[in-house]
């Protein structure tokens, strides 16, 4: 991870906190205001309380996704394009299972209703191992944001400040590459729901590419 973007920004909001001008203040009025700037940048970075709002965000999010229809139109694996799919009737399967395509339900069989109830099962756990994995990285920016600025204030380099944060960095490389790990089994499910059910098939756009595809730019 990066933290040389940080820095630029952490030392401008020091300036900040420290109120320095051109002028110079005495020594010691220049620790009294680099210990306000730091017990600031506690106050402005606590981890507990952004982390909080973070958590709260993504526990709404997860609600949403599990009692809200999910449009399989715009479900994107991989970095490949499928511009297609933009002309086709927007499509999407609901919490109860059932294919809407144009506003309108598709008749489906048991068979094929248990299918589609497969299928978002398996778009749901992605999606919200994805959203944990997505708030462990929030987590760790907002530690690289205090740990750059306290960097600033303390004369850390910025290897240093990589350092400090590399380990969590890598346990989130390890459960990103184990997401992937997910993927065979929502291909397998979208393969069987499109050989089952005709008028899913146009929607079902995921590739064994995008599987072997996944994490490779990690490597």
């Amino acid at each position: 991870m990066k933290t040389r973007a940080i820095i630029p920004g952490a030392v401008a909001l020091v300036l900040l906190l420290t109120g320095c001008n051109s002028s110079g203040p005495s020594d010691s009025h220049a620790g009294d205001s680099a210990t306000q700037a730091m017990k600031e940048v506690d106050k402005q970075t606590s981890p507990s309380m952004i982390s909080a709002e973070i958590h709260k965000g993504i526990e709404q999010a997860k609600r949403e996704l599990a009692t809200q229809d999910i449009d399989i139109g715009h479900i994107h694996v991989g970095h490949g394009q499928h511009d297609d799919r933009d002309s086709l009737p927007h499509a999407a399967i609901t919490p109860q299972g059932n294919l809407m395509i144009a506003g309108k339900t598709v008749n489906a069989t048991p068979a094929q209703h248990t299918l589609l109830l497969d299928y978002r099962q398996q778009v749901v756990g992605i999606a919200e191992a994805g959203m944990d994995i997505g708030e462990h990285g929030a987590n760790l920016g907002t530690r690289a944001a205090k740990e750059a600025i306290w960097g600033a204030l303390t004369g850390k380099s910025d290897k240093e400040i990589e350092a400090s944060i590399k380990p969590q960095a890598e346990q989130i490389k390890v459960a990103a590459m184990k997401l992937c790990e997910e993927l065979p089994g929502l291909l397998a499910s979208q393969q069987k729901l499109a050989a089952a059910m005709p008028e899913f098939r146009p929607y079902a756009t995921m590739t064994q590419k995008d599987v072997d595809d996944c994490g490779r730019d990690e490597n």
